[in-house]
């Protein structure tokens, strides 16, 4: 039986909440959008293969809350990250000035070397933008990311930004995946996937609307 995967890790929305996170991953795994959608409690994932350069990548997505009264939960999952998306919506400049707090977060409780992209999202709502292009890839290049503007609504950049944060993660871990040609096992197992991650972290509740 041929192997579903080669390698298997875990990447990290976060940002404020409503700058369209939820909307983000639905588009990239499930190719779904929605005006509305069921506000995320805590945490939530999904997972998705994709091929970068020959190899057969499984990525565990993990869609945080960006409500304050949930940030002591998803500060937890940071430390089991190897690449974070940091996500602001270009409609509203209060999120995009955020991310300097949501950066100071990363920088405190990820794993030193994980890999980051800064995420302008609704990139389709022009005529309410705040937060001018430069502005993003001056604040992304100050930080030492790439950047992207996206929109979840016209599918816009979404794949090309979940494939750029694989790629560094797979460059990342080079010397790991070295070894992946010569290794008999179905997977390389970079991050540490708990089997019961999906019975006590895929929570939603409260209807809300994911302006996205």
């Amino acid at each position: 039986m041929a192997k579903q995967y080669d390698v298997l890790f875990r990447l990290l929305l976060i940002g404020d909440s409503g700058v369209g996170k939820t909307c983000l991953l639905c588009r990239f795994t499930d190719n779904e959008f929605h005006a509305s959608h069921i506000s995320t409690i805590g945490v939530d994932f999904k997972m998705k293969t994709i091929d970068v350069d020959g190899i057969k990548v499984r990525i565990q997505i993990w869609d945080t809350a960006g409500q304050e009264r949930y940030q002591t939960i998803t500060k937890q999952y940071y430390r089991r990250a190897q690449g974070i998306f940091l996500v602001y919506d270009i409609t509203s400049e209060r999120s995009f000035q955020h991310i300097i707090k949501w950066a100071s977060d990363v920088d405190e409780y990820a794993p030193e070397g994980v890999q980051k992209i800064l995420v302008a999202n609704k990139a389709d709502e022009d005529q309410k933008r705040q937060v001018g292009v430069k502005q993003g890839q001056k604040l992304a290049k100050e930080y030492g990311m790439d950047f992207f503007e996206t929109s979840a609504c016209t599918n816009y950049n979404i794949k090309e930004s979940f494939t750029r944060l694989t790629e560094l993660v797979l460059h990342a871990h080079k010397k790991e995946l070295d070894g992946l040609r010569l290794s008999t096992p179905v997977e390389l197992g970079i991050a540490d996937l708990e089997e019961d991650d999906s019975k006590t972290e895929q929570i939603n509740s409260s209807q809300k609307a994911c302006w996205c």
